[in-house]
């Protein structure tokens, strides 16, 4: 630990969340999030929507972030932001923000991977919350990724497996639409499946080779069974909803497990950290927690606030950087894509 405390404010901007935190080190001071509610009638995220509402959130955000924290503007260390992946016009909003005012207070800007904060929020201290030892098996799952990742250090990451077409978040949300449900759906299908039976419709896993994954397949399936079965009685949905979702859930679940089961006889890893917005997911936290005394595994889960995009998982990255002397200067630019 440093002698002088890091004062980070971060800035998370990648998707539909506007979100700002301010760290003492490893410490989250204040952490705030801003959603955008224009989505849902749409079914999804709408960039050009996305971007704009960013626009009108990111200063208040910003300022609310500070005011929490009670960290005076001009005792910030450093900015860090979110580079990447993400939508574009949302990543420019925070980008540009975090460049301006780093320049305006003279402290570095630190770039952020937004993959790699969701695998690094677990180094936040945060009391009752375990932190894993280097080196650990991630499984970071959201809308927008399905990967399996090696993490030998802070900086030292690689990817073993991923997803060949869907990701899960988006199975999870594809199959709820089909359902009827709506968006954004994955969070009402663990809600659902609490109270049906996992074992009432049999959905195929899908046969992949390696540590890799594929969703597409078991979105038509699913697609498929829903149309088959409503033609034959129109309430169908509505007469076995919790024992759909509970089915779609408990194939999804058992997907993810297999390739980790896979993943940690490969490797001779055991320590198994979850991260991104599906990590919310409840089934998914039970299962990995009791994956715990059945195959003797240290399981990570990291606390609710940052499973789903947050800045604090920003902020942990950048300090960790900030120690290494890892800065960016102004030329930094956003990117939709970004290298892991």
């Amino acid at each position: 630990m440093p002698n002088k405390d890091i004062f980070i404010l971060a800035i998370e901007s990648s998707c539909d969340d506007t979100a700002a935190a301010v760290l003492r080190n490893n410490i989250v001071l204040s952490n705030v999030v801003a959603g955008q509610k224009i989505h849902e009638e749409y079914g999804g995220v709408v960039p050009e929507l996305a971007s704009r509402a960013h626009q009108q959130n990111i200063v208040p955000v910003i300022d609310m972030a500070l005011k929490k924290s009670g960290i005076p503007l001009q005792n910030l260390s450093a900015i860090a932001f979110t580079q990447g992946p993400g939508l574009m016009g949302s990543l420019l909003v925070g980008t540009s923000f975090a460049k301006s005012l780093a320049l305006a207070l003279n402290i570095p800007l630190i770039a952020v991977n937004h993959m790699h904060a969701h695998i690094l929020a677990h180094f936040i201290d945060e009391e009752g919350f375990n932190k894993p030892e280097f080196p650990f098996l991630a499984l970071t799952i959201s809308g927008g990724h399905t990967q399996i990742v090696k993490v030998a250090s802070f900086f030292d990451m690689e990817i073993i497996g991923e997803t060949t077409d869907d990701a899960v978040g988006e199975a999870f949300d594809k199959s709820a639409k089909i359902m009827g449900l709506p968006y954004p759906g994955g969070p009402l299908i663990d809600k659902f499946a609490k109270e049906g039976n996992p074992n009432k419709f049999a959905f195929t896993k899908p046969k992949v080779p390696g540590l890799n994954f594929s969703f597409s397949g078991l979105k038509t399936q699913i697609l498929y069974f829903i149309q088959k079965n409503v033609v034959i009685n129109p309430n169908f949905i509505e007469e076995n909803k919790a024992d759909i979702c509970a089915s779609i859930q408990y194939t999804i679940i058992e997907i993810l497990m297999d390739k980790l089961k896979l993943a940690v006889a490969e490797t001779g890893i055991n320590q198994i950290a979850i991260g991104g917005g599906v990590s919310a997911n409840s089934g998914i936290r039970a299962t990995l927690k009791a994956a715990e005394a059945k195959y003797e595994w240290k399981t990570f889960v990291p606390k609710f606030e940052y499973t789903t995009d947050n800045a604090a998982m920003i902020g942990i990255v950048g300090y960790q950087k900030y120690l290494e002397n890892k800065f960016n200067d102004a030329g930094v630019v956003s990117k939709a894509r970004i290298e892991f």
